[in-house]
């Protein structure tokens, strides 16, 4: 089972519980979330914390992280503004 496969689940209920609202505080936090992933998640990879089997992936990356990496932030950036009260 790729990546891809294990995030999509999370990935449509987080846009089914967003509703398809895009206020700006949800467009805020999936910036800031994007951007802190991309940053700390290259880091760990470099260090050697974390690791990816080639197959898994859709060979997407940006610098060392699969694209998979962002689908958790973006489905928490999601649901975080849709659930706050």
């Amino acid at each position: 089972m790729t990546y891809f496969l294990i995030s999509l689940p999370f990935l449509i209920a987080a846009v089914v519980i967003n509703r398809g609202r895009w206020p700006k505080a949800t467009a805020i936090t999936v910036a800031t979330l994007l951007l802190l992933t991309a940053v700390f998640d290259n880091l760990m990879i470099a260090a050697g914390l974390v690791g990816y089997g080639e197959s898994q992936r859709l060979g997407l990356s940006i610098g060392l992280a699969p694209i998979e990496d962002f689908f958790y932030a973006l489905a928490v950036a999601l649901i975080v503004p849709a659930v706050r009260r």
